[in-house]
């Protein structure tokens, strides 16, 4: 399936790894709403200016990696979140 172009999903979870200098970066899974299928991802693929991180709920565009057929890239959020909401 990898390399089947654009793909629309839903953030259904995110998995601390305790990594990082504050041990709170994790992988994130998106649920893809046309196969149903779960593939998994960290903040380096999400593509946004500022800030990498995106919350459960939320709808994303996404690509399958060719090299790992499980693992999303290119990951950007479709619901841009209003800031003084997102920043509560």
């Amino acid at each position: 399936m990898s390399g089947a172009g654009a793909r629309q999903g839903t953030i259904v979870d995110r998995r601390p790894s305790g990594g990082g200098p504050s041990g709170a970066l994790g992988s994130y899974v998106v649920r893809d709403d046309e196969d149903e299928r779960y593939y998994t991802f960290d903040y380096r693929q999400i593509v946004t200016e500022g800030f990498r991180t995106i919350r459960t709920g939320e709808h994303v565009r996404f690509y399958i990696s060719a090299e790992s057929p499980d693992r999303a890239e290119f990951v950007i959020r479709l619901d841009q979140p209003d800031p003084a909401e997102y920043y509560r």
